[in-house]
């Protein structure tokens, strides 16, 4: 999964913006906003705008592919 989540990711700049992070996980711009608020999406903000290390996205993408997230999903 994660070579996966590597070639996905490959393509898009280091730091990412809302729009660019809500295409790649398939969800509106207004989630990712409340993912950002609610502190589960770690980011940066520069001005009036939220930045997002490809890292943290990553790594927010990874908790969904671990044996806990599964297994509560069960």
């Amino acid at each position: 999964m994660e070579d996966m989540n590597r070639n996905i990711f490959k393509e898009y700049p280091d730091i990412l913006d809302v729009k660019q992070v809500s295409v790649l996980l398939g969800v509106s711009t207004k989630t990712v906003y409340k993912l950002l608020r609610e502190g589960t999406l770690a980011s940066l903000k520069v001005g009036r705008e939220f930045k997002i290390p490809k890292v943290n996205l990553m790594k927010y993408v990874k908790i969904f592919d671990s044996p806990i997230y599964e297994q509560n999903t069960v």
